[in-house]
């Protein structure tokens, strides 16, 4: 969606400021949200895909003005009561006030390590032939979907060239939205920075951005 989250070549927000790797957690709170994330996200009760998106529709002052663990935070409990497993009340109050129907599995703790390890792999058999090869040259879509999306404001309606080919994978869009996992080609696209940014961008800037199928177009 055109959303808050998506700043990638916006102005006005400053420079980008790299932390460093460790601490890996600024506040005693911020590793609890995360196992809880986790451990829901291990129930089967939503996609990958519906938690980004319950994250990125967050109002604009909310999210911009949020700690990354507190827009955590802030998707988990609207997907918690949009599923009916927590209430408003319960939200306020930080604990269970009624009984909530179950889930349909549930990570147990000595089973973390081995499901974290394994991760939720996207990849899948292919239905059709891919319809672009390394060399081609195609063209982002001009799109403003109100839903999810994984294809970035700034590159859509340029020109780039396919690199790489990443196989079949889980189509993020319908994903996010419940509708099924429609699995179609990834490729990996690489963009001049001119072609993005105009000719002040630095001659030697490029980008490669991974991008689904039904996001491209021949150029």
């Amino acid at each position: 969606m055109n959303g808050a989250q998506d700043l990638g070549g916006m102005m006005g927000f400053g420079p980008v400021v790299p932390e460093p790797v460790k601490p890996l957690f600024h506040a005693k709170w911020e590793p609890r949200a995360f196992a809880l994330t986790l451990a829901m996200g291990a129930t089967g009760e939503w996609t990958i895909d519906m938690a980004r998106f319950a994250r990125e529709s967050l109002p604009p002052p909310v999210y911009l003005t949020s700690s990354y663990y507190q827009i955590w935070l802030a998707g988990l409990e609207r997907l918690l009561e949009e599923r009916g497993l927590v209430t408003d009340e319960e939200i306020a109050a930080g604990r269970s006030l009624v009984d909530s129907r179950p889930v349909k599995r549930v990570l147990a703790a000595d089973k973390v390590a081995e499901t974290l390890a394994r991760g939720g792999p996207t990849e899948r058999d292919a239905a059709t032939p891919a319809r672009f090869k390394p060399g081609d040259r195609v063209r982002a879509k001009t799109m403003n979907p109100t839903g999810h999306t994984r294809i970035p404001r700034y590159c859509r309606g340029h020109v780039g060239t396919v690199e790489a080919i990443h196989g079949v994978h889980v189509f993020p869009d319908t994903s996010a939205a419940g509708a099924g996992e429609n699995p179609a080609w990834l490729y990996g696209v690489a963009f001049d920075g001119r072609e993005i940014w105009g000719e002040d961008s630095a001659q030697d800037v490029s980008l490669r951005i991974d991008l689904w199928e039904p996001y491209l177009d021949p150029a």
